[in-house]
C-alpha cells in the first residue's frame, strides 16, 4: 500500500497532510517526513488525516513520537480529522497533542483576530484589503509552498 504525504507552508505554521495507510510498512517514510518538515519549517505542525484511510497502532506510535522529535525543537504536533477507526491514546509522559474536527478547524484556532477582523471588515464593505474568501482554509499566492513525495513501495 502506498502512503503519500505533502508539506504545506503556511505564516507561522505547517500542514503535513497524509494520505493512505499509516501502517508498519509507512512508518519510515512519515518518520523521514516529520525529518522533512523538521529540517524546513518553523512554528506549529498541523498533521491533516483527512486523506488517510486508518493507521496502525504502529503508525499511532509513530505519530506520538514525530509530536516528541517536535517538541524537542520547540515545535508542536496537532491533528485534524484522525482516523474513525482509532485515536491516540494519551500518554502524560508525551506532550499534548491537540485533535481538530478537520483542517479547517485547526486552521481557524491558528488565525490572528487582526486577519479575522481584516476579513470581516472587507466583507462588510468598508474597504479593507482582503487577501480571499473569508472561509479559505489556506493563503494562496507565492508564500505557499507545497512539496509532494509518493511512495514507491505497493502492498503485496
Amino acid at each position: 500500500m502506498t502512503i503519500e504525504w505533502r508539506y504545506t507552508t503556511h505564516p507561522d505554521l505547517g500542514v503535513l497532510s497524509l494520505a493512505g495507510y499509516l501502517g508498519p510498512e509507512a512508518v519510515a517514510r512519515f518518520t523521514g517526513a516529520v525529518g522533512w518538515v523538521l529540517a524546513r519549517g518553523t512554528g506549529p505542525v498541523i498533521l491533516d488525516l483527512t486523506e488517510l484511510r486508518g493507521w496502525s497502532t504502529g503508525g499511532q506510535l509513530a505519530v506520538a513520537q514525530a509530536a516528541c522529535q517536535l517538541a524537542d525543537a520547540g515545535r508542536s504536533l496537532e491533528l485534524a480529522a484522525i482516523p474513525a477507526d482509532g485515536s491516540l491514546v494519551p500518554d502524560p509522559a508525551q506532550p499534548p497533542i491537540p485533535v481538530h474536527a478537520d483542517l479547517h478547524a485547526a486552521l481557524t484556532v491558528h488565525r490572528s483576530p487582526f486577519t479575522a477582523h481584516q476579513t470581516a471588515a472587507g466583507r462588510s464593505g468598508s474597504g479593507a484589503a482582503t487577501s480571499g474568501p473569508a472561509r479559505s482554509p489556506a493563503p494562496q499566492g507565492p508564500d505557499v509552498r507545497d512539496v509532494q513525495e509518493r511512495s514507491s513501495k505497493e502492498s503485496p
